[in-house]
This record gives C-alpha cells, sequence and structure tokens, in this order.
C-alpha cells in the first residue's frame, strides 16, 4: 500500500487585492516547490494559495501530477471511509494563505441552508452549494472589519459622526439610538431580538443608500478625517482612537474612493491581529480583510456574498437579509489558542521551548496546529489521528517523516498526509514553522478554542 505522505503543488490566485510580486507570501509559497512551472511576476499581484481538492483551484501530486482530489477518490482510506461518505469523498477543508494589500470586500458567507438556495437560483455567482465558516491565523501583523460592535459605540459614532448621521437619515439614527438604548448589553433573550432588529434597520438604511449620495457624503467624511485627526469621530469611542479611525478612513478612500464601506467601518470592530493570534468567523458574519499575511482554513466552498470594498457584483439585498446581526466586541471573536496534547517533543524541542499550539473553532470540518521548532534536530512526532492533513511550512526548513518515507521540507513546501498516519517533523534550522490543518469527526479534538 501506497505511504499515505503526498507532497502537493499548490495554485495561486492572482486579485486585484493582493501583494505584488515577491511581496506576496503565497506567490513565495507557490513558486517554492520544484517541480511548479510557476514563476513570480514582479508587477502582478498575487492573492491567495489553495490547498485542497477545491475544483477551483485543485492541489497536485508533485511526483505524478494526479490531483488530490483524484487520489482520494481513488483510495477512499486515505481521508478514512466516515469522511470520504459524510464528505462526498472530498477533503472537508480549504485551507489558504492570503496575501492582503489591500481591501477584501465586504462579504459574509452564506449558511448551509442559504448556500444551496442560492446556489440552485444563481451558480454563475453563488458555485457552491456548502457553508463556509472560517478560521484566520495572522502570519504578520493583519488588520480587518470583523463582525458588528458592540451598540453603544455604534450609537456613540451615529453621534460623533455628522456625514454617518445625515447618511442615515435623522428618523432612522434616532429609531436605532431609542430601539437599544438601556439594552444594550441585555442578555435577555427578547432585548437581544429587538436590539438584532434595530441594527438590522439601521444597517439596511446605509447599505441601501444609491451610490451618489454615499459619494458625496464620503467627501465630508474624508475631509474630516484629514482635518481633525485625534478628535475625528469623537476620538475614536473606548476601542479605536480618533487618529487611527482617521488614518483608516483615509487609507480606504485611497483604495476605494467613496465607497459605503467608508460607513460601514463604524458599524464593524476593527481588529488588529499580532502574529500567532487567531479569530473565527461563523457563517453569516460580516467581515473584510484589510491588510496582512495569513493563514485561512475554512469549509471548502467559494461562495461570497458581497457589497463594498469591490467592483464585483454585490448582492445587497442578500446580505443585510442574512447577516446573524449578532454584536460583541472583538475579545469574543479571538480565538484562545491551546497546547496540542497529541503530539510528543524531543528533548531538544522541550529544552528550546519548541510548541504545537492548537486553534479549534467549534465545528467539525477543520482543526489547525500550529509547529514551531526551535533549534536543529528538535523533533515533534504526531499521534495518528482518523483523518486527513495538509501540512505547510511557512519559515525555516526540516522533514517530514511518515512510515519509512522521509521528504525534505522549506518555506512553502506542502504535504498530505492521510489517515490513521503518525507523522514526524525534524528541524534542520533554528526555526522551522509549519501549519497543519485537519479533520477528525469523533476524536481527541475537543478542545474549545473560541473565549
Amino acid at each position: 500500500m501506497q505511504v499515505p505522505l503526498i507532497q502537493l503543488q499548490c495554485g495561486v490566485n492572482s486579485y486585484d487585492w493582493g501583494k505584488v510580486g515577491k511581496e506576496s507570501a503565497a506567490a513565495k509559497y507557490a513558486a517554492a516547490t520544484e517541480s511548479s512551472r510557476f514563476s513570480i511576476e514582479n508587477e502582478k499581484p498575487y492573492a491567495e494559495l489553495w490547498m485542497g481538492t477545491h475544483p477551483s483551484l485543485p492541489s497536485k501530486d508533485v511526483e505524478t501530477q494526479r490531483s488530490l482530489l483524484d487520489l482520494v477518490q481513488d483510495n477512499k482510506a486515505l481521508m478514512s471511509q466516515e469522511i470520504s461518505r459524510k464528505y462526498g469523498e472530498k477533503l472537508p477543508f480549504l485551507f489558504k494563505v492570503l496575501s492582503i494589500r489591500k481591501a477584501l470586500s465586504i462579504q459574509a458567507h452564506p449558511n448551509k441552508k442559504l448556500a444551496e438556495q442560492l446556489h440552485a437560483k444563481d451558480p454563475k455567482n453563488y458555485p457552491d452549494d456548502n457553508h463556509k465558516p472560517e478560521m484566520t491565523i495572522a502570519v504578520t501583523p493583519f488588520d480587518g472589519l470583523c463582525g458588528f460592535r458592540p451598540l453603544k459605540e455604534v450609537s456613540y459614532f451615529l453621534a460623533t459622526v455628522p456625514s454617518l448621521r445625515n447618511l442615515i437619515g435623522e428618523e432612522a439614527a434616532k429609531e436605532f439610538e431609542e430601539g437599544v438604548s438601556g439594552r444594550e448589553t441585555s442578555d435577555n433573550a427578547e432585548d437581544m431580538q429587538r436590539n438584532k432588529k434595530s441594527l438590522q434597520t439601521a444597517f439596511s438604511a446605509l447599505m441601501n443608500k444609491d451610490k451618489s449620495t454615499i459619494a458625496i457624503a464620503a467627501k465630508e467624511l474624508v475631509a474630516s478625517a484629514q482635518k481633525d485627526g485625534e478628535q475625528f469621530a469623537g476620538g475614536g469611542g473606548p476601542s479605536n482612537g480618533g487618529k487611527e479611525l482617521a488614518d483608516l478612513v483615509i487609507r480606504l478612500n485611497s483604495q476605494f474612493e467613496g465607497d459605503v464601506g467608508l460607513f460601514v467601518l463604524f458599524f464593524l470592530n476593527y481588529v488588529k491581529l499580532e502574529v500567532g493570534e487567531a479569530m473565527f468567523l461563523k457563517a453569516d458574519d460580516i467581515h473584510a480583510y484589510l491588510s496582512g499575511d495569513i493563514i485561512e482554513c475554512m469549509a471548502s466552498s467559494d461562495n461570497v456574498v458581497r457589497a463594498g470594498f469591490t467592483p464585483k457584483f454585490q448582492d445587497i439585498p442578500t446580505l443585510t437579509s442574512m447577516l446573524t446581526y449578532s454584536y460583541a466586541p472583538i475579545s469574543e471573536q479571538k480565538m484562545n489558542p491551546v497546547d496540542y496534547p497529541y503530539v510528543t517533543l524531543n528533548r531538544t524541542a522541550y529544552s528550546s521551548s519548541s510548541s504545537a499550539i492548537l486553534y479549534d473553532p467549534p465545528i467539525e470540518e477543520f482543526s489547525v496546529v500550529k509547529t514551531e521548532l526551535n533549534g536543529k534536530e528538535a523533533k515533534a512526532t504526531f499521534e495518528a489521528i482518523e483523518g486527513p492533513s495538509i501540512i505547510i511550512c511557512t519559515a525555516g526548513s526540516g522533514k517530514i517523516t511518515v512510515g519509512p518515507k522521509t521528504k525534505q521540507v522549506k518555506a512553502g513546501y506542502v504535504f498530505f498526509v492521510g489517515a490513521t498516519a503518525e507523522c514526524t517533523l525534524e528541524s534542520d534550522s533554528e526555526s522551522f514553522t509549519t501549519f497543519k490543518a485537519f479533520c477528525e469527526l469523533s476524536g481527541k479534538e475537543t478542545a474549545n478554542g473560541v473565549s
């Protein structure tokens, strides 16, 4: 039987928001595999490296050039019979590296039921019938807009950003303020439902304004950001400084002049992630990634409902009707990674403070382990699991071993490891960093990584 260790050749997408040329980690990783015919063009943007079986950009076996999808369908033991059966003989997750130079669209990914409906009605714009919860782990400093702010912050900005209040309209602004007043932090189910309805009404009022009205308001907003500095938006409120928000408005306007997204940022949490920090976004959660390099893992889908910061198809009625309108500080979306318990570090790894950290979202399709081996000959041995894994090296070099098979690993190399296979990583550099995405339906990975 074939040893279940397969080096993968992975494709990279070129979207306008990607980092350019060799600035893009996604491009550098794609070009690292020797058998790849891909070469980086200095002036071209490279946005996403895809690792998995998704038909839009399937990974291939470096040695045979067969797609990973073909391989797992021919040999169901590679994923386990149970996972193959449950997920239609496809990998349950899609693993990515994103290199973000400018804002991605304001977007959300539909839940399973809505995905099926959208795909049936409009397969051109919604190519999948699957949901797409996703997890983001920062590889370099990252910033983005993620989830609705606490309601007191939204009320604060309606009171301190005149162009926002004028755009939404005095009646809609007052209706929101009165609708949530005194109940902003209530955990009573009825209050929370009323709050979400008020938030939906106000947000929809903004999103449905015509483009010419938004463009006029945006000029006023940008002028205020340029003039007011630290005093912009009433000093910024509890989560962000005034200068921070002013700089953000100016920066985003330089990318998408006069866009509704300049006002959406007052409704959404502005989050910054340091290297190694992570957040989880459920299906139907609104977000817009703004800059940085990230590892992203998601259910295997390419569905996006967009409504701002994009020249692509926008579906405002679907977006405003599908969102959960959950509101919370960003601390509730950030994950709390824990030590991964099913790995053994050798003495060199242990004494050099090497680590294997688990990011485990509350869904079954995927989890991710980040392993950092410090020093040559530091070694981590992962116990076999009842499901498939994909491993990418993001820094340093070393070796990967499954059974009798050992392969060299460098930054950008990607490997598939089949179910029930013990896997060992060993460093031959001072620092060797890998990320491993995996699925196991009923196994050991039960730590809840969401605070």
